[in-house]
């Protein structure tokens, strides 16, 4: 074990005796880190709202405590039991269980199974990698199954929660490939963003939902990426264009989808959920090989703010409260 990381620099999550948790920077020892095949020296990781979960003590999320979250992280491999990578090798993780049970990447060392860890793609650097991460990898999948049957001639396509980080970087994404982009956005200072990431409108939440208990709408969008759930998915998707393709990510409005089938069985629509964390290999590895070619943002610079370890709590606060815009990239050497 070389002598200059046998202790790093860790966000920790503690509960106290009055079941409350606080967050602080912590010493932690390589040593102490849990099994895997291998090493990396995280540069840098972002938060997601997965992240924000855990560092509150959700117990859906994270189970035991203390814990240090971060579902992303990149860096350089320091040791690997793999003959898949070598020291040196660049390399990103996003999703499997990084960051919710086993230690993330809130933290400058972690040790993961090989079978979670990506090579990092020629054309993108650590920084840019998690500038995407994991909202950009769910913001690409959801993109990928929108193009599938869905082209920029078809018509609008409408982003829910467009001022989010999977929000944002599906506005950058379908912009860059030549879609109409109506986006929504609670957020007063959402407008003048989202516009300059491409989109043609936003529109406020309550215009983007209806209550008049209508099983079908007034056709309004050739596709959707929702990102939100609840009476929001649901109008979507009665609004959605004959075959059509919705793509469903997350539920931070509501779990339950109030819907009748007919937009299913009467205009063809598909439904498609986007699950980043268990992604396939083949197809993580084709998403990364699209976000730093073709697909990659020219304003990824736009959408991001950096921060230190020690400026992840005001961060996780203003998004467990609504209130982040774009996306947070925490730099380890900060």
């Amino acid at each position: 074990m070389k002598s200059d990381y046998k202790i790093f620099k860790a966000l920790v999550v503690e509960e106290t005796n009055s079941a409350e948790f606080k967050i602080n920077i912590k010493k932690k020892a390589v040593q102490d880190l849990p099994a895997g095949d291998v090493l990396i020296r995280v540069r840098y990781s972002s938060l997601n709202y997965k992240d924000a979960l855990s560092a509150s003590g959700n117990r859906g999320v994270t189970k035991k405590y203390p814990h240090t979250p971060g579902i992303d992280a990149a860096g350089e491999v320091v040791e690997s039991e793999s003959k898949e990578f070598e020291e040196g090798d660049k390399v990103l993780v996003t999703g499997y269980d990084l960051g919710m049970n086993t230690c993330g990447g809130f933290e400058q060392y972690i040790r993961v199974p090989a079978e979670w860890v990506v090579k990092l793609p020629e054309g993108l650097n650590l920084g840019e990698a998690m500038i995407f991460g994991t909202a950009g990898f769910t913001a690409a999948l959801s993109v990928h199954a929108l193009t599938e049957r869905v082209g920029p001639k078809d018509g609008t396509i409408l982003v829910t929660g467009a001022s989010g980080g999977v929000g944002s970087l599906a506005v950058s994404l379908l912009a860059k490939l030549g879609y109409k982009i109506v986006a929504v956005s609670g957020k007063p200072e959402g407008k003048r963003y989202l516009k300059k990431l491409g989109a043609v409108k936003v529109i406020d939440r309550e215009d983007a939902v209806d209550d008049s208990g209508r099983p079908m709408l007034k056709v309004a969008w050739a596709g959707v990426i929702d990102t939100v759930g609840g009476e929001t998915l649901a109008t979507a998707i009665k609004s959605t264009a004959p075959f059509g393709t919705v793509t469903c990510c997350g539920n931070v409005a509501s779990p339950d989808l109030p819907l009748t089938v007919f937009p299913f069985i009467l205009r063809g629509v598909r439904l498609v959920g986007i699950d980043s964390q268990n992604c396939p290999m083949p197809l993580r590895q084709e998403i990364w090989q699209l976000l730093s070619g073709e697909w990659k943002v020219d304003s990824l610079l736009d959408i991001c703010e950096e921060i230190g370890l020690e400026g992840l709590d005001h961060h996780i606060e203003l998004m467990l409260k609504g209130r982040q815009k774009g996306r947070v990239v925490v730099n380890l050497d900060a």
